[in-house]
């Protein structure tokens, strides 16, 4: 058997695969998903993670190609340069782009709910993969792609090239769209975003959808899908499924540098542990009451402290467990503990309900995100 008929073999396989698993649901998709050789996408390689390192696996490794069609994401850059050709060892470096599982990449095409002729805005365009399904789908002349990194951008073209597609890919920030090809119908974005750019809105047609990974510095996220309204207005839920991406790169968090005097500030008894910040939906709600915090666990003399640091604002908290009770410790002008902890327990109150109820609106002013109450 060739490469070819090996490809398109491993292909087929994926998409019953995801068929039987209920992501791939429509035959237009299945088609783009038989047709669109992922492996083109990966000819440079990619990282694979060895206990806290990641080693690259180049396109001769044996194994490579199944894996290119095995259903994980697989990192193709880190530390915003280094791709797998760089490196002939190990790297301790954090991932900066990657081809998203296919299960999730698949599973978004088909909520963003695309019919013929729609014309699409792709944000973070990546290693090509999805902008390749989206043009066997609709046609290159109908899709955009925005990529931040142009070294991405310029291998995404290669790839997009070798399966005879030419979208549109323009190098730029992503949070600020495209408004030379605009109206869109569909927006979507394949990184995660902190808050919902309104450019994005402005750019598409009243009643299109955009389609977006809301996520926030506590590591918690979520898949949101809004309707655009004719007054500028964007609407929409959550979709569930604890979807996580990359931030977009304009919105990752700023350096903790040097961390406060943990001993100093106020100290009194929490009402709420830091515990909490272990279930993802709390996250989530924690993230809204404190939206510049992050969020970093440090082990010191055998005592383990949850602390929030705000870099901007100069705040901080620190959370201990003494014995059964849990203490927090507070400085800064905003008390960021006593913020998550009134967002907490209101939703607690309000019955603590999931993620895929809560509702999104973005304005010209900004974007809000609420739970039902009961």
């Amino acid at each position: 058997m060739t490469v070819l008929d090996s490809a398109a073999a491993l292909r087929r396989h994926l998409a019953d695969r995801l068929t039987e698993s209920g992501v791939l649901r429509t035959e237009q998709w299945r088609a783009a998903v038989e047709a669109v050789p992922r492996h083109e996408f990966l000819r440079g390689g990619f990282f694979r993670r060895f206990g806290s390192a990641w080693r690259p696996v180049p396109a001769d490794r044996e194994g490579w190609l199944e894996l290119c069609y095995a259903d994980e994401s697989l990192v193709t850059q880190i530390a915003g340069t280094i791709v797998p050709g760089d490196i002939r060892g190990e790297i301790l470096r954090e991932p900066t782009s990657s081809s998203t599982l296919a299960s999730l990449v698949v599973r978004m095409l088909e909520d963003l709910q695309v019919q013929d002729g729609h014309r699409v805005l792709e944000i973070g365009t990546g290693t090509g993969y999805s902008t390749g399904l989206l043009c066997h789908r609709l046609g290159d002349e109908l899709v955009t792609s925005v990529e931040v990194d142009a070294g991405v951008s310029c291998r995404a073209s290669a790839g997009l090239g070798a399966c005879g597609y030419f979208p549109d890919l323009v190098v730029g920030d992503g949070l600020a769209g495209h408004k030379d090809g605009a109206p869109y119908d569909r927006v979507i974005a394949t990184c995660g975003v902190r808050e919902l750019p309104h450019t994005w809105i402005e750019q598409t047609k009243p009643g299109g959808i955009i389609l977006a990974t809301l996520c926030g510095w506590m590591h918690s996220s979520e898949l949101a899908r809004l309707t655009v309204g004719h007054d500028g207005v964007a609407h929409g839920r959550f979709l569930g499924g604890q979807v996580q991406f990359m931030l977009a790169r304009p919105q990752m968090p700023p350096p903790l540098g040097m961390l406060p005097d943990l001993d100093s500030g106020k100290e009194r008894q929490a009402r709420v542990g830091a515990d909490v910040l272990d279930d993802w939906d709390a996250r989530f709600v924690a993230q809204l009451a404190a939206p510049r915090a992050q969020h970093l666990s440090l082990t010191l003399e055998d005592r383990t402290r949850h602390v929030l640091v705000d870099v901007e604002a100069g705040a901080w908290a620190a959370l201990a467990l003494d014995g059964k009770q849990w203490t927090v410790r507070q400085g800064g002008p905003v008390q960021l503990w006593d913020a998550v902890e009134d967002h907490l327990l209101r939703w607690q109150v309000d019955g603590s309900p999931t993620l895929d109820r809560f509702e999104v609106m973005v304005t010209p002013e900004g974007q809000r995100v609420t739970w039902p109450i009961v």
